[in-house]
């Protein structure tokens, strides 16, 4: 039995349910795709998919084998690209995910240069502050916030990614400006939604961390909108320093200052990371890509 092909024909039918569509896939009939199926499940002594005259489902043992089955043709697939490309020239589609407003900021526009300098180089861009695993999601290159990983990948320090407090002129004229951390308790809050919740306003007096949050006025996960509404005045606001930068230059926001100095979190090493599989570096388009966004991102936060 060629389990390979096996494995590969068994997968194509439990991502499509159809046995039709594997075998349209594979341009061979539909039979040749049940019989390598019905071996491969006799030689495991097993049955991984609920055959009827309308469906096929997998079995639970099926959905098991299914997730590390397709784990396997992925990472073989990356293999065989890797040396079928190496010392070839960039191109091929390019899976790159990026935080949101990094993305929108500072990531798109350096994008458009890239792909003038490789055309041959077909970008699949994803927008999200979702943390995802690049081997299971497919993803050659990720830019996301926070400390450096612990999966196996390669983490490239882009810049900090410190918070700071910032407001409206017109909010602290109708307001007043807080005079230490603790009073923020008594004013407006806008909070950005992470995937673990709402940030929130820390301050370290004397070796104690204290919540110095303000009362929410507005939360969302579009840090743009949220800009926005403190520029408006209604509120005070955490946010990157380089996502309201320009901002902060134009007068349209000012920088609060406390000692000690607000926190979005305990850690004080947050930071942005490129990330990337190790053995995927190799790779003619993904290793262009790597040495693009790494130098002209570094460039722009020094």
């Amino acid at each position: 039995m060629d389990q390979l092909r096996a494995l590969r024909y068994f997968s194509k039918v439990a991502e499509t349910g159809s046995f039709t569509i594997a075998a349209n896939t594979f341009s061979v009939p539909a039979s040749s795709i049940s019989r390598r199926i019905a071996d491969l499940e006799k030689n495991l002594g097993a049955t991984l998919l609920k055959r009827s005259t309308r469906s096929v489902h997998l079995t639970e043992i099926g959905q098991q084998y299914f997730a590390q089955v397709k784990s396997i043709l992925t990472q073989l697939e990356q293999s065989d690209e890797t040396v079928r490309s190496y010392q070839a020239k960039p191109e091929g589609r390019l899976h790159i995910s990026t935080l949101v407003g990094f993305g929108e900021r500072l990531v798109l526009p350096l994008l458009d240069e890239f792909k003038l300098l490789h055309p041959q180089i077909v970008l699949d861009v994803s927008l999200s502050d979702e943390l995802q695993s690049l081997e299971r999601d497919e993803v050659d290159i990720a830019i996301r916030g926070g400390y450096a990983p612990n999966e196996r990948v390669q983490a490239i320090r882009l810049m900090d990614n410190e918070f700071i407090p910032v407001a409206s002129r017109r909010y602290l004229d109708r307001r007043g400006t807080p005079r230490n951390a603790f009073e923020l308790r008594q004013h407006d809050g806008l909070f950005y939604r992470t995937p673990h919740g709402p940030t929130t306003w820390l301050c370290n007096t004397d070796g104690q961390w204290h919540d110095v949050s303000g009362t929410a006025v507005a939360i969302s996960n579009n840090g743009k909108w949220l800009g926005e509404q403190t520029i408006a005045g209604l509120g005070i606001m955490m946010a990157p320093r380089w996502s309201i930068n320009e901002h902060i230059k134009s007068g349209e926001l000012q920088e609060l200052t406390f000692n000690p100095a607000l926190s979005v979190s305990q850690n004080p090493n947050l930071a942005i990371y490129l990330l990337y599989q190790k053995q995927r570096y190799l790779v003619p388009k993904v290793m262009a890509a790597v040495e693009f966004l790494v130098a002209r991102l570094k460039q722009n936060s020094a």
